[in-house]
């Protein structure tokens, strides 16, 4: 029987989900209703008791759900998954960024660098600092609150450079995506379903998650930049 299936999600995955999820409406008759968050605020929402049918997040963070009974350990799918990239303003000249030596150069000439609070810029920020440059860089560096893209702040010509998840600049609207980091000083995130352990609606929040992790999404998944699968 079709029915509404409340999903809550990480922003990260948010392009390729706006693609697929109309396919998905069409082929089962559910309807989606999604709320976008970044890590943090969907952690506090589910310890503060809000009910939804399915939650997607980063694996370490819906990992810490399942021990807290937050979401059905056996329903955990591994979706999709995506690397650092970097993007800069709209016709500024795209800076060299084929070594890790080249990217540190890059830094050290900005005025302004950005990336985001979630996993891709907690992990740079780590990265800088054994890369022994933070005293150099850490001064320059707006790091966007939860929810909020590094697009916004490349697009207002508020930083110089700015890296993201590949998905969540890629086909941003207002900036010019240069590409990936290199594979030395790359991250990989990847996004995992589960249905909420207070899920009304726990049988479509399956059909969607297998819908997720299914060829038919592969096509919408892959155009953004995006991987299917933990590896």
């Amino acid at each position: 029987m079709a029915t509404a299936i409340k999903v809550i999600s990480s922003q990260a995955i948010k392009e390729a989900y706006l693609a697929f999820a109309p396919e998905f409406e069409r082929t089962s008759g559910h309807k989606v209703v999604t709320t976008w968050n970044g890590t943090n605020d969907i952690l506090r929402k589910l310890r503060a008791g809000e009910a939804f049918d399915m939650v997607i997040l980063v694996t370490p963070a819906m990992e810490e759900m399942i021990k807290e009974g937050k979401v059905i350990a056996d329903s955990r799918v591994d979706l999709v998954r995506s690397g650092i990239a970097i993007a800069v303003p709209i016709g500024a000249p795209k800076p060299d960024i084929s070594t890790v030596d080249a990217v540190k150069r890059v830094l050290l000439a900005a005025k302004g660098i950005g990336y985001s609070s979630g996993p891709s810029g907690v992990f740079l920020e780590g990265l800088f600092n054994r890369w022994g440059i933070w005293d150099q860089v850490g001064s320059k560096i707006k790091q966007t609150p939860p929810g909020t893209p590094v697009g916004s702040i490349l697009a207002r010509g508020d930083v110089d450079i700015g890296f993201q998840q590949v998905s969540e600049l890629l086909l941003y609207p207002g900036i010019q995506y240069v590409g990936p980091v290199p594979q030395e000083m790359d991250t990989v995130s990847v996004f995992a379903g589960g249905v909420h352990s207070h899920a009304s609606q726990a049988d479509a929040a399956r059909e969607y998650i297998k819908f997720i992790a299914s060829p038919a999404a592969l096509p919408f998944i892959k155009k953004t930049g995006m991987e299917q699968g933990a590896s």
